[in-house]
C-alpha cells in the first residue's frame, strides 16, 4: 500500500471511505437517506478546497481504501463551505424546520457552519478528517498520513491543529492520544484533540 496525493479521480472513493466510516468508526451505509451527506460534510469538501492538503492510501490492487483531508485555515475554510460550497445543495438538503432525527441534525449542522463557530480555531487554526477502510487498520498508514500533513502544516508555519471526533469511537481517540494531540474543549455530546506545532 501506498501513500500518494489526492487526485480528482479519487472523489468517488472518499464518498465510499466516510459512509463506510461515518457511524462511531463503523459502516453508516444506509443510516441517511442519502449516503453521500456525509462525505459532503466531512470529506469530499475538504479535498475540493485544498487538494494540496489531501492524502490518500492506495492499495496494491489501485484502489483507494483511506484518505486524509485538511484545511490550514477553518475559519477561512468554514466561510467558504457557508457561502460556495453548502448552497450548491440546498434543493438536496432543504433545511429542517426540526432537526429530531440524525440525519436533520446533520443537514442543520450543514447550514450552521460558518467563521467563528469553532471555539478551538484561533490557537489550533488547522483541522482535519482522516478516515480508512478495515483492511488498512493496524499497519501504520494512519500515523503515516497524520505525519504527512502535519509536515506540511508545519512547513507554511501553521501554529496549530485540531479536530473532532464521536466519544463513542474510543478506538479513535487512544490513537490521537498516541500521536501525542491533546484533549481540548468541545461541545456537548462531542470531543475534541489538539496539537501545537
Amino acid at each position: 500500500m501506498t501513500i500518494r496525493r489526492y487526485r480528482a479521480s479519487d472523489r468517488p472513493a472518499l464518498f465510499e471511505i466516510c459512509v463506510r466510516t461515518a457511524d462511531a468508526g463503523a459502516d453508516a451505509t444506509g443510516i441517511l437517506s442519502d449516503d453521500e451527506l456525509w462525505g459532503l460534510l466531512f470529506a469530499v469538501p475538504y479535498a475540493e478546497r485544498h487538494p494540496d492538503l489531501a492524502w490518500v492510501v492506495e492499495s496494491d490492487d489501485a484502489r483507494t481504501i483511506g484518505y486524509i483531508v485538511a484545511t490550514d485555515d477553518t475559519d477561512a475554510f468554514e466561510q467558504w463551505f457557508r457561502d460556495e460550497w453548502w448552497p450548491q445543495f440546498a434543493a438536496r438538503f432543504p433545511r429542517p424546520v426540526e432537526a429530531v432525527t440524525r440525519e436533520q441534525k446533520l443537514i442543520t449542522y450543514g447550514y450552521q457552519r460558518g467563521p467563528g463557530r469553532e471555539r478551538n480555531a484561533a490557537a489550533y487554526p488547522a483541522h482535519l478528517h482522516i478516515d480508512l477502510l478495515a483492511e488498512t487498520q493496524g499497519l501504520g498508514l494512519g500515523r503515516q498520513l497524520i505525519e504527512t500533513l502535519f509536515a506540511e502544516l508545519r512547513r507554511r508555519g501553521v501554529a496549530g491543529l485540531h479536530l473532532g471526533m464521536d466519544p463513542a469511537n474510543a478506538g479513535a481517540a487512544a490513537f490521537y492520544e498516541r500521536l501525542g494531540l491533546e484533549s481540548l474543549p468541545a461541545e456537548p455530546g462531542g470531543q475534541a484533540y489538539g496539537i501545537r506545532f
